[in-house]
């Protein structure tokens, strides 16, 4: 197999799907239309509801959505090889995410594009509203671990890196204020790339002084260091600081994989990860259990994601101009979101498997797989620093972005600074999702705080903002300092699906109403029963083989008791759902049947 065959192939798969099943759902399930005004037409208030062309709109969706989930999951999961990642990836975003995307979406701004918890609320009513806003709560928190720990072991004893990343922050505050005080974007922007490969390409300097000692951190110093950071980010006024990030990484992001594509095609690969690993059965270095259900739970962004549902309804449905482009933001965006996974998949999948494992293990863990290392050492030696050991994904996309890249002959020199710039590319995205992931947490602890103070639920009282933000900065950052990729990434993986499950729950709550057939709830029906299974077999074996069992490497009773509470409060809402479909048909029958036998029908 060779990566050229793979990239042509799922682009036609993903092309062919958007144009057909897209439709079907826009057309026929949704039936979209533009006769009646969009919330950010019927609220449109300049700030939170505001008309945006669809395309400007994608831009901000996909940079949002598209964070490192679609880049660590599918890299994780390289361990099973490169066939069950590649068909999740595929099936799964096409029959599920792309679905679940849209249907969230639309059902946010059938209701004034409000929140899940709400349109849950509203849906199916209040037990299902609590139920999923407590879970949304419990969910952001553990996404906000389970992406820092890719930092933190991209960054440990990484001083170039290290570097790299956090002159980003001045850059970005920096941007925030000139483009406030001028409103001159296009300079603003040119500048502002300008000075992130300025901080990449200064990095060798920076290595040898006072600064790169400075700046050779530990992973539990960086685990202190990116709460309060995310604290700062989270407290700090949007415009300062998460929005000029978010605007420049959505360029970075966007550039490096159609340069990876660009690559790929003229370098063409081989794979040489086997389609299956002996691994497919369990006991992984990377993920300790076996193939199913933890391909669909390690693979969430890129195929499906609860982490989808903030976004599709928060800030995108306040800004979309006509009903009808909920297709390409929303089925579109998301397909999108699974080729960069399968481009991910590539880069990891392209190395040799002995060199892959060797840096997703720990030394001692390698040594037991009976392997033998083959152009790490050379790429270690090029980049400049020991490669081995550093699990967590973001490394290896590094190695295998820099080991195609190097292959082409002009730049077959610049190893290491392909290596720091996708290193700062992956921390700086990553750090994106931070940014928001809190502040929406931070939103989230102040509705629910807000219940027994008042005052709490206003946003702009800055001392409610304040001691929410360092609420949920503790929150996660306890997650992070105490966990390890396997055992944080794999309950990320859980709690997301759950999330997803619940999007499906309402989208066919949703499909039930308004669809002129009821067989077109199975659209959400068929991917939410693999998907509910799969989650709730993953967070059984997860609770009873790592996290409540002492033997285990990853046993921690925080992670266990945040499982329980997550599944439990995924079964109210199920069986609430439940109950709700049949009460609903069950009345709609009779109405229906009423109808018929009068007289006047």
């Amino acid at each position: 197999m060779n990566a050229i065959t793979i990239v042509i192939g799922s682009i036609c798969i993903l092309v062919i799907s958007y144009r057909l099943y897209g439709t079907f759902m826009a057309a026929k399930v949704l039936k979209l239309n533009n006769s009646t005004p969009t919330p950010a037409h019927e609220f449109n208030d300049g700030k939170d509801y505001v008309p945006t062309n669809k395309w400007v709109t994608f831009g901000h969706h996909f940079a949002a959505i598209a964070a490192a989930g679609p880049l660590v999951g599918p890299i994780l999961a390289a361990q099973f090889g490169y066939l069950p990642g590649l068909l999740w990836l595929l099936i799964g975003a096409v029959i599920g995410g792309a679905v679940h995307d849209a249907v969230v979406l639309f059902a946010s701004m059938r209701r004034k594009g409000k929140s899940l918890s709400e349109v849950a609320k509203e849906e199916m009513g209040p037990v299902a509203g609590f139920c999923t806003g407590l879970a949304m709560l419990f969910i952001i928190v553990i996404t906000m671990a389970g992406l820092s720990m890719v930092v933190l072991n991209a960054l440990q004893n990484n001083p170039w890196g290290t570097f790299s990343v956090a002159i980003t922050i001045p850059i970005a505050m920096a941007i925030g204020l000139f483009y406030r005080k001028t409103g001159n974007l296009k300079f603003a922007s040119t500048v502002g790339f300008i000075l992130l490969m300025i901080g990449v390409f200064i990095g060798p300097w920076i290595k040898q002084t006072a600064l790169g000692d400075l700046l050779t951190l530990d992973t539990k110093t960086l685990a202190i260091i990116l709460p309060i950071y995310a604290f700062f980010a989270a407290a700090l006024p949007v415009w300062l600081l998460l929005a000029p990030r978010d605007y420049l990484s959505s360029f970075m992001k966007i550039g490096v994989f159609i340069a990876l594509i660009i690559g790929v095609f003229i370098i063409n690969p081989p794979i040489h990860m086997p389609a299956l690993s002996q691994f497919i059965h369990g006991g992984g270095p990377t993920m300790t259990g076996p193939v199913w259900p933890f391909i669909s739970i390690t693979i969430a962004c890129g195929a499906i994601s609860g982490f989808h549902a903030f976004i599709g309804s928060g800030t995108t449905p306040k800004m979309l101009d006509r009903w009808t482009d909920i297709k390409p933001v929303a089925f579109g965006a998301m397909l999108v979101e699974c080729l960069v996974g399968i481009m991910a998949l590539v880069a990891a999948t392209a190395l040799q498997p002995a060199d892959y494992f060797a840096i997703n293990s720990t030394p001692d863990v390698y040594k037991t797989l009976g392997m033998h290392i083959v152009d790490l050492p050379h790429l270690s030696n090029e980049i400049g620093m020991n490669l081995a050991g550093r699990p967590g994904g973001a490394v290896t996309l590094a190695v295998g972005m820099t080991y195609i890249f190097t292959k082409i002959p002009w730049f077959s020199h610049l190893a290491p600074y392909f290596y720091q710039f996708v290193i700062m590319f992956e921390a700086v995205f990553i750090l994106t999702a931070i940014d928001s992931g809190t502040r929406v947490a931070r939103y989230l602890l102040q509705d629910f705080l807000g219940e027994f103070y008042k005052p709490l639920k206003k946003v702009d009282w800055q001392p409610g903002a304040i001691f929410t933000s360092a609420l949920a900065c503790f929150m996660w950052g306890y997650l992070l300092f105490s966990g390890d990729i396997g055992s944080v990434w794999a309950l990320f993986g859980v709690s997301n699906q759950l999330m997803a499950s619940i999007g499906l729950i309402v989208g066919a709550t949703v499909i039930l109403k308004i669809a002129d057939k009821r067989r077109y709830m199975f659209t959400c029906l068929i991917p939410l029963a693999y998907l509910y299974v799969t989650v709730n077999y993953a967070g059984y074996w997860m609770v009873k083989n790592v996290y409540l069992n002492h033997a285990a490497a990853g046993y921690n009773l925080l992670n266990g008791v945040l499982s329980i509470i997550m599944l439990i409060l995924g079964l109210i809402i199920m069986i609430t759902a439940v109950r709700y479909w049949f009460k609903y048909m069950k009345s709609s029958s009779i109405s229906t049947a009423d109808i018929s036998a009068s007289p006047k029908a």
